[in-house]
Formats: structure tokens, C-alpha cells, sequence
């Protein structure tokens, strides 16, 4: 497994390492003691998986308190994976990174707390799975506008497919605002 830290201090890309011959291959996905020697140390509680067609825009997400860590991995298709950094006391307040995902590569995203999270679908369609540190609670969800001119994400979509939630996110001057002493 290798391991590469992002321009946003806590943000890993994982590469697996992939055993292939003619039947096909196999890779570990998650291996706590591997993913821990790396630097990962939360403890995973809930799997999620999501399947979206071309242009679904979803994001960008968050929950306050106690907050979620990620591991996101794509098993069919490619996404352009977006990490917000919405930690209030971090000198990288309000950057973002993108990342492309696919199922040909199998790399993995890694988000700690404190990072809003979206992505969009670049293929035909796309699986996306992704472990979280607690559990979701509908009550401490939160969306950021995705298209915000302060966060000014490069999306490589034009015209995205969104959920109602999705297209009245928060700008983030309110969460500024919101989260400021």
C-alpha cells in the first residue's frame, strides 16, 4: 500500500496494492493495522454505498458533532472527488482538493474530521463506497452550496444532476459565520 498526503494537511490518497492475473484480482480494501500504520487511526463504523448516473453532483456533505472521518473508493465507473477543509481553527480554512477515482486505479481518498465532502460522476454511471468514522444522524447533517464563488471548485461538469438538499446548500461565508466564537 502507498501512500501519498495531499495538498490539505490530513487528506491521504491510498493505492492499494493490486495481485492480477487472467482470473482477475484481488486487493485489500481496508486493513486496520496497515491503514493505522499509515496514519489512520479512527475506527470505522458504518459502510455506505452509493450508485449515481452521469453528471450526479453529490455534495457538498458534512456533520457537525461528533463529526466523520471517510475512506472513499469507487468500485465501478469514475468520479471527481472534492474535500473541503471547514475546520475552524485550520490554517486551510475553506481550500478544497479534488481527486479523480476510478475502479480502474482502485486508489482510495482518506478524509479526517472536519471536511465537507462531494463528488461528481464522470462515467456513464458510478458505484462509490465509502467507511465512516460515526454513524450518519439526520439531524447533524449539513450541505455546503457546491457552486459557492467563495470555494470556487473547478467541478469538471457544467450542469450537474443535484437533490433538492443538494442544490439549497449553505454558502460558506454563513458557515463562517455560523461556526465563528
Amino acid at each position: 500500500m502507498q501512500v501519498a498526503e495531499l495538498a490539505v494537511p490530513g487528506l491521504r490518497l491510498i493505492r492499494p496494492d493490486v495481485f492480477e492475473d487472467a482470473r482477475g484480482f484481488v486487493f485489500e480494501s481496508y486493513n486496520a493495522e496497515r491503514h493505522r500504520a499509515a496514519g489512520i487511526t479512527c475506527t470505522f463504523v458504518q459502510d455506505n454505498f452509493s450508485h449515481s448516473v452521469k453528471a450526479t453532483l453529490r455534495g457538498l456533505h458534512y456533520q457537525d458533532e461528533p463529526g466523520q472521518a471517510k475512506l472513499v473508493s469507487v468500485t465501478r465507473g469514475c468520479i471527481f472527488d472534492v474535500a473541503v477543509d471547514i475546520r475552524p481553527a485550520s490554517p486551510t480554512l475553506g481550500r478544497w482538493v479534488g481527486v479523480v477515482l476510478d475502479a480502474a486505479s482502485r486508489e482510495q481518498l482518506f478524509l479526517p474530521k472536519g471536511f465537507a465532502h462531494g463528488f461528481c460522476v464522470l462515467s456513464d454511471a458510478a458505484d462509490v463506497v465509502y467507511k465512516l468514522s460515526s454513524p450518519y444522524r439526520a439531524e447533524s447533517e449539513r450541505c455546503l452550496a457546491w457552486n459557492d464563488p467563495e470555494l470556487a471548485i473547478d467541478w469538471p461538469i457544467q450542469a450537474p444532476l443535484l437533490s433538492e438538499r443538494d442544490s439549497r446548500g449553505e454558502s460558506f461565508a454563513g458557515y463562517r459565520a455560523r461556526i465563528a466564537p
